[in-house]
């Protein structure tokens, strides 16, 4: 039987780490018996789930798992023939005691018993929770030994964590009532009190640095139609221990925060889609999530399939909220369609109808299908209009103050969907490709929205000389304004993470003019997320020589660095727009034709770490365009990701790209990269060996 095990686990897939928090987990000191039973009951749930999804890896694997997932159907003959824990025969008379249980499915007595033993308390076939359990005891007696599921890579996971300290007190359903509220109140202004905090010193300047680089510093005195202004901003500094190493049992009443508390609500996709591993991934990285909000933050769940529902209100991230977000998380299953609007529509009026306000407020959606209630049929090749997806009230803010983090999981997901609704409400769009970093992607995201030092950000740009007029902002997706006269201009930063960094290319024209020539001033106003003071920092004014002869000196690097930055996303807008309409051959020559550009720059020439790996993005991209099959699968998922991070100068999830040793251009914080470490930490995420190794990600350098 052991041999048997071995084969089973090898052809689902060596590497995969697996954690289903409803169900408790293995003693390392149990008996041989009780580890294989428990194994055997963790493979079998799994299987069950592979079983119904016939794209899985599981639909192709090895004889012998395909004949234990058939074994381990729900209602099959054989399942009233065999154990589904053993998978021996279950004849009644030959000396082995039989248990029936309240969903009519059979064991044996002694491997359930020992199931139950590990904590597990819902069938392994159907994964019905059970009431009455073999003991003579009740279920609210048992309390949870540990974290369950399958694992198969124990060795690396750890075993006395805080999450899994925390899971073991997680009271008992029975004793503490539902958490899921099967009717909703008509206002959902029930959300739970703030807690009152007293703001730390982080230990260095709170403000705003604001730095201008012009493209060269003498410019002869013959007027000019296109000079380049480069406008770089960074946000100050935290530390990210502070930021995010907020223990799960961390403050009470009054302890010194050296952040803003968060207002999140997640909305997360249970179609049934979700059944099987994508769920117990989901329910590990929303445990993830939930055990790194602090006190003060603020969370509320919404489930959704065909329709959607709050599994509990906007509540205190405490120790008590904690333990019933956990329980609320775990005990959800999956089936239905995909309504992403109807999700959409009570994560807003969560927001909206709440009685108190933290600071900081944002949405996380997670999806792995396409919205069947809301977007029509793609007729005769029209784009479908996925406005309707966005509650009004979230595109109604001039700072985006609640954008929606998109994460598509897996392959079949709406990549466009998911990004406009990103792009609509100031969030960002990631592709999960491997469903394994589904919690590095949340923990980079975490890592962000609990560092945000600034908020309602303003950017106000004015030509002093009286010859100078500002032509146009490379501002990307933030909403920039040129005057009529070209005198002024602004562009509406909104929030940014610590440490974060923003350039934005100006475009301006220049008189005739025989004596040094001041071109703008820069100023920005912001409040301060922690202190809630409105700042105003003003830069230093930018200036040039005029000589009377050209002076031959090279372009500034930073001017030259940021052009290829926005060169480089407008070819990949591009290539999108080509491969829409069919034209794949057009888009990989677009982005073909831009990695030429790129090269002959200066900064390529320098040997500039930015240029490299911008080139490497776009070869990744061209060759996720190597055909339609290909580009439907990945390739827009991909881009659209990528577009979205170069467009808001934020880092999303790509494959694996969450992975600090990667090749692709990120804008990943200090903050983040914390919270990464975290949770590798907290449960790496294997690499199989017959995955592909995806491009490696270059973190954002700080030259400036």
């Amino acid at each position: 039987m052991e041999g048997v095990w071995r084969k089973a686990k090898r052809a689902l897939g060596a590497s995969l780490c697996v954690h289903l928090p409803a169900v408790a987990g293995d003693r390392e000191d149990g008996g041989a018996r009780e580890r294989r039973a428990s194994d055997a009951l963790s493979l079998d749930s799994t299987a069950a789930a592979h079983a119904s999804a016939p794209n899985t890896p599981a639909a192709t694997a090895a004889p012998e798992t395909a004949a234990l997932l058939r074994r381990s159907k729900s209602g099959g003959k054989s399942s009233k023939r065999m154990c589904a824990i053993c998978f021996d025969s279950m004849k009644p008379g030959h000396g082995q005691a039989l248990f029936t249980a309240e969903c009519s499915h059979m064991f044996h007595f002694h491997c359930i018993s020992s199931s139950v033993k590990h904590g597990n308390h819902v069938c392994p076939v159907c994964r019905a929770k059970w009431k009455e359990i073999p003991f003579n005891r009740s279920l609210s007696s048992i309390v949870p030994r540990g974290r369950g599921g399958l694992n198969l890579n124990q060795a690396r996971l750890p075993q006395q964590d805080a999450y899994m300290a925390l899971l073991r007190q997680v009271p008992n359903r029975q004793r503490e009532g539902p958490v899921l509220v099967t009717s909703e109140p008509a206002d959902f202004n029930d959300d739970e009190p703030l807690q009152k905090m007293e703001a730390a010193n982080i230990g260095s300047s709170r403000t705003v640095e604001i730095k201008t680089y012009s493209e060269f510093s003498a410019i002869q005195q013959s007027s000019q139609d296109d000079f380049a202004v480069l406008i770089h901003l960074k946000a100050p500094y935290a530390n990210p221990e502070q930021v995010t190493g907020r223990s799960v049992n961390a403050a009470s009443v009054g302890y010194p925060t050296s952040r803003a508390p968060v207002d999140l609500v997640t909305v997360l996709d249970v179609s049934g889609s979700m059944a099987g591993t994508k769920l117990a991934l989901l329910k590990r990285a929303m445990g993830f999530v939930i055990q790194h909000l602090g006190p003060s933050d603020r969370l509320s769940v919404i489930a959704f399939s065909s329709t959607a529902r709050r599994l509990f209100h906007l509540r205190r991230m405490s120790h008590s909220g904690r333990q019933q977000a956990l329980q609320a998380v775990n005990s959800l299953g999956a089936n239905g369609g995909t309504n992403i609007a109807d999700a959409l529509k009570k994560a807003a009026k969560v927001i909206e109808d709440r009685s108190h306000q933290n600071p900081v407020c944002s949405i996380i959606l997670l999806s792995d299908g396409q919205d069947t209630y809301n977007i029509p049929s793609n007729i005769r090749g029209a784009r479908p209009d996925y406005s309707s997806l966005v509650p009004s009230s979230i595109l109604n803010h001039t700072f985006r103050l609640v954008p929606v983090h998109g994460f598509g999981f897996g392959v079949d997901h709406d990549s466009d969907a998911l990004h406009s609704i990103a792009e609509a409400s100031g969030g960002t769009f990631s592709f999960i490709e491997d469903e394994g970093v589904i919690q590095d992607a949340f923990a980079q995201c975490i890592g962000g929205l609990l560092s945000v030092v600034v908020q309602n950000m303003q950017v106000n740009v004015e030509c002093v000389h009286s010859g100078v007029k500002l032509r146009c902002i490379k501002s990307g997706s933030y909403l920039s304004k040129v005057a009529a006269h070209g005198r002024n201009g602004s562009i509406d930063v909104g929030h940014l993470y610590a440490d974060e960094e923003r350039d934005f290319l100006l475009s301006v024209s220049l008189p005739h003019c025989r004596e040094q020539t001041t071109l703008l001033k820069v100023a920005c106003a912001y409040r301060d997320s922690l202190t809630n003071e409105d700042i105003k920092i003003q830069g230093d004014e930018v200036t040039v020589l005029r000589p009377k002869s050209p002076i031959s000196e090279p372009v500034c690097m930073e001017v030259d660095r940021e052009r290829n930055r926005v060169r480089a996303a407008d070819a990949i807008e591009a290539a999108r727009a080509a491969a829409e309409r069919g034209a794949l051959s057009d888009a990989v020559s677009i982005l073909e034709d831009c990695r030429r550009i790129l090269s002959e720059s200066f900064s390529s020439r320098s040997g500039d770490r930015l240029c490299m790996a911008l080139d490497a993005e776009l070869r990744e991209m061209q060759e996720r365009m190597a055909n339609r099959q290909r580009y439907e699968a990945s390739g827009r998922a991909y881009l659209l990701s990528g577009l979205s991070s170069h467009s808001w100068q934020r880092a999303t999830a790509r494959g694996d790209s969450t992975d600090s040793d990667t090749l692709v251009y990120s804008y990943q914080t200090p903050s983040m990269v914390h919270m990464l470490q975290r949770s590798q930490n907290h449960c790496p995420s294997p690499q199989g060996p017959s995955q592909v190794q995806q491009p490696r990600i270059l973190v954002k350098p700080h030259p400036r």
